[in-house]
């Protein structure tokens, strides 16, 4: 019987081919980096604390996920800085956008009931279906929702990616990064960023179309008019 024997990559034994090979994985490295020292860049100028973010006539809250049908603890925290934003007369109405591609699994739904039992009036928050992923919710927000000018509130590792999303999508932003303890979901969470950065310049360079884009809806607009 012929037994299988597996070839161990060689590294170079040249000295030449060694630097070679140093050569090219900075270069992956700084590849790599790229997309997330673009997000840094273009969004430097767009983030601010809950006091003075610009006051917005829209907040958008991304989903972030459920625990037995409640917003995860990430997820809490984005809604309860929402809720401040709100009874602080910063915005007027907040737009809830997540995952309800399930019967099962109703994230603006269950975002919607947090904030009203945390003072925000049922009137007063939207709820979008179909925000699969950031650039899903942002370009559902301007097209379908009709959004300009939003403030935007999320994690701290996620916010960059938002506004710039966002911002390519046509809607001006501005973001409010919530602070979480620094756990291993905390720690994922940068590290996918990491990752989804790379994703972000695809999509603000190509403007995919959303996995669902749908009918304008008037929620937004009526909302307005109802606090007016």
């Amino acid at each position: 019987m012929l037994g299988l024997r597996i070839r161990r990559p060689r590294l170079p034994r040249t000295r030449a081919g060694q630097r070679r090979a140093v050569q090219a994985l900075v270069a992956l490295c700084v590849l790599a980096l790229l997309p997330a020292t673009w997000l840094r860049l273009v969004t430097e100028d767009r983030l601010r604390g809950p006091a003075d973010v610009p006051r917005a006539d829209v907040a958008v809250v991304f989903g972030a996920g459920l625990w037995d049908g409640e917003p995860s603890p990430y997820l809490a925290h984005r809604l309860d800085a929402a809720a401040r934003l709100y009874r602080a007369g910063r915005i007027e109405v907040v737009l809830v956008t997540g995952d309800n591609s399930r019967k099962d699994y109703d994230e603006p739904d269950a975002m919607r009931a947090y904030l009203t039992r945390r003072g925000v009036p049922a009137a007063r928050i939207v709820a979008d279906y179909a925000g699969f992923d950031t650039w899903d919710s942002c370009v559902r927000a301007r097209k379908v929702f009709g959004v300009d000018r939003a403030v935007l509130v999320s994690q701290g590792f996620h916010i960059r990616r938002a506004v710039a999303l966002c911002e390519a999508a046509g809607v001006d932003s501005y973001g409010v990064g919530v602070d979480d303890e620094h756990d291993v979901t905390w720690y994922y969470g940068g590290t996918r960023e990491v990752l989804a950065a790379g994703k972000a310049v695809l999509d603000a360079v190509f403007h995919p179309a959303p996995t669902f884009l749908g009918p304008k809806e008037h929620g937004i607009a009526r909302a307005l008019a109802a606090a007016r």
